[in-house]
């Protein structure tokens, strides 16, 4: 479970328990911060903090101020000058500017439905635009209305743009790689990209497998683990993996699979031959990453064998192999951090 799917399960278990609840986003940042615009949390009725903005004092600040928004039941928008000669403290010390929104989401009817929407639109793993219609600033601003815009301009929620404010809302999507504030004449608008989870297949069960299918879970990837042997593929030692495939063999492993441009494929067989067979494979494929653990020695044996039956010098060049950020890593977990951290960098470059 990613943190939007985290987020949105967290504010639909409240809303749905009877609990209003406080969303707070950071709309825009300047210079450094903790994270950036787009980055989301929420603080519960009971002033229980669901996700993280990034810590330090300003989270614990929007904390205790979202326990006033509560109170109130009224949005808000603060502002963070960490780059002021007033800041002291060592843990506000990051040198940029912030405006924080504390979005103030009240239990009724149409809030639970919205929520319950936004949930499924993130389990289901679909691209979305997550908009919020807004207008005031500071402590008068008021949140007008929330919608999803999918990818194909599908609006849905409860909007109150003119039809000529949302055709200029749909002709600025394709410009929107995260967060991004439009101005309507006296109202103003903040659209989020939630994109969906990337998938990570992990061929092979092995030692490496398990920590790697755990830490790449952690991290936010929905992980499914491929392998012929059902000791190893079981949910005992992967119980956080979304599926576990048990295939006959590896000549047709990747026979059933969807695989896209969000696809991470992570090969960590058993063997050589089960490693070329899978590469083979995965190279006629368009996954955004392929990875296949292996010495210089292995992979360059590989790819020899793979040249000779006109698998292209280019798809090769564009294989991670050896697999992982060298870190100096021996331990299988050591290997699986060396991994992950990879697959976060090569992530994290898709998103930007």
């Amino acid at each position: 479970m990613n943190e939007h799917e985290y987020l949105a399960s967290k504010i639909n278990e409240q809303l749905r328990a009877g609990s209003p609840i406080v969303l707070v986003s950071i709309v825009s940042m300047q210079g450094s911060t903790p994270r950036h615009s787009g980055v989301k949390m929420a603080v519960g009725a009971n002033g229980q903090p669901y996700g993280t903005i990034g810590g330090s004092l300003i989270e614990a600040t929007v904390i205790q101020e979202a326990k006033n928004v509560l109170a109130y039941g009224k949005s808000k928008i603060i502002s963070f000058d960490l780059s002021s000669k007033d800041v002291i403290t060592p843990d506000m010390i990051c040198g940029g500017k912030a405006e924080i929104l504390m979005d103030y989401i009240p239990v009724n009817e149409i809030n639970q439905t919205f929520s319950q929407l936004w949930y499924d639109l993130i389990h289901r793993g679909q691209d979305f635009y997550l908009v919020t219609h807004l207008k005031g600033a500071g402590n008068s601003v008021e949140v007008l209305h929330h919608a999803i815009i999918h990818a194909d301009g599908n609006i849905i929620g409860n909007i109150s743009f003119s039809e000529m404010e949302i055709e200029s809302l749909k002709s600025e999507l394709h410009n929107i790689s995260s967060t991004y504030v439009l101005e309507l004449k006296d109202t103003w608008v903040i659209i989020d990209r939630i994109r969906k989870m990337k998938t990570l297949y992990c061929f092979g069960a092995g030692h490496v497998a398990v920590p790697t299918a755990h830490l790449a879970a952690l991290v936010g990837f929905r992980v499914v683990v491929i392998d012929d042997r059902p000791d190893f593929a079981n949910t005992e030692h992967f119980p956080e993996a979304n599926d576990i495939l048990v295939i006959s063999d590896f000549n047709n492993a990747l026979e059933e699979l969807e695989i896209d441009g969000d696809s991470f494929i992570v090969i960590l067989t058993r063997g050589h031959q089960y490693d070329r067979v899978v590469l083979e494979q995965s190279l006629k494929t368009s996954a955004g990453y392929i990875g296949m653990i292996s010495s210089k020695r292995k992979r360059e044996a590989i790819y020899t064998a793979l040249l000779t039956q006109g698998v292209e010098q280019e798809r090769l060049e564009k294989v991670y192999s050896p697999i992982g950020i060298d870190i100096g890593g021996e331990t299988p977990e050591e290997i699986a951090v060396s991994i992950v951290a990879e697959l976060i960098k090569v992530r994290s470059q898709k998103t930007n």
